[in-house]
């Protein structure tokens, strides 16, 4: 039985921030940095004009000097103020109210809390008590991929429910001059900050993907490619030169699960150029064909989790024709995939 997403709603951060500016941010930053030339260049490089930050870029938790504490607190408090306004333009689109919801999935990672994104948003959103929640708290950027995967496993196993789905992350929060590496500095121009949701139901309410199965797939050997830390100075992002070829060794097996047959669509974690372009070329896609991931990398950045439901979003404005058939394909820390092979309902 498929479950069937409506079309998920998304919101960015308040303050819009060009590659320009976060150029002239590392400049000021890093004047003396032996390599800055060669920084400035694959940043200007990173497929990225725009991104936007919940705070601006000037700020204590992002270009300051804040430390674990304020840069952990603001990114929360700013992930639950996004998260708040998504669900609600959520259930709106889909008719419903937060009564209407029997269960909430969410993933969040930037700025720790407990209790996590789940349980405010059961507060602010006035979901029932008895409201069934899984939180994912540490997937990054396959959160969204993910937090549908599961969301359409609760409503398999429980035909009629209604499950919301939200995602959230102030990626700025990782946005630190303590981190020098060229990897670190990508990071700075790539992410954004942003919240989305949407409502996974087991009959369609209107036009969108009906999930038709999944794939969660752990590359073996791959826990040093991507990985968060933290320390005194905040949150970091790290990566190894192993990370630039993840998605090439883990397509592999996605195309054995997907088969050989072309999409009819995609939806693919706009992750970086490369992720995007690797990923098409082994499913068979044109740049036509994933040119909403690649506008939502230019528009908005790497987004986290929140990314595959604002790339969803977008073909909403181009929708396939009724019956055709896709995938959604995200890469998270670890190297971690997930995928669903879906068709979309008119």
């Amino acid at each position: 039985m498929p479950a069937y997403v409506s079309r998920p709603q998304t919101v960015l951060g308040d303050h819009k921030v060009t590659t320009s500016e976060i150029a002239d941010d590392i400049r000021a930053h890093h004047s003396d940095h032996p390599r800055l030339a060669a920084i400035l260049r694959v940043v200007g490089n990173c497929g990225v004009r725009t991104r936007y930050f919940t705070r601006p870029i000037e700020s204590p938790g992002i270009a300051g000097s804040a430390g674990i504490s304020t840069r952990a607190e603001s990114a929360f408090q700013d992930s639950v103020a996004m998260a708040e306004r998504a669900a609600h333009a959520a259930l709106d689109a889909a008719g419903l109210t937060s009564e209407d919801i029997d269960a909430i999935v969410t993933a969040h990672v930037t700025g720790w809390a407990v209790p996590n994104l789940d349980v405010h948003l059961v507060a602010r959103l006035g979901l029932r008590p008895s409201v069934r929640r899984i939180a994912l708290t540490t997937l990054a950027c396959a959160g969204g991929a993910q937090a549908l995967l599961r969301a359409a496993d609760l409503v398999t196993a429980r035909p009629g429910s209604k499950v919301l789905v939200v995602a959230a992350e102030a990626i700025s929060t990782v946005y630190n001059h303590a981190d020098t590496t060229i990897e670190s500095m990508i990071y700075k121009a790539l992410f954004g900050d942003a919240a989305a949701a949407t409502v996974l139901t087991s009959e369609p309410s209107g036009p969108g993907i009906a999930i038709d199965d999944s794939l969660e797939y752990v590359l073996p050997g791959s826990l040093d490619r991507y990985q968060g830390r933290i320390s005194v100075d905040g949150f970091h992002f790290d990566s190894t030169k192993k990370a630039l070829s993840a998605t090439d060794d883990v397509l592999p097996a996605v195309m054995n699960w997907h088969g050989p047959q072309k999409p009819d669509f995609a939806v693919i974690h706009p992750g970086s150029p490369r992720i995007i372009s690797d990923t098409a070329t082994a499913l068979g896609l044109t740049p036509h064909d994933t040119r909403h991931s690649t506008e939502t990398l230019a528009d908005e950045g790497n987004l986290g989790g929140v990314s595959v439901l604002r790339v969803l979003e977008r073909a909403h404005a181009a929708p396939p024709a009724d019956g055709a058939r896709g995938v959604m394909v995200a890469f998270g820390p670890g190297f971690a995939t997930a995928a669903l092979r879906c068709h979309w309902q008119a």
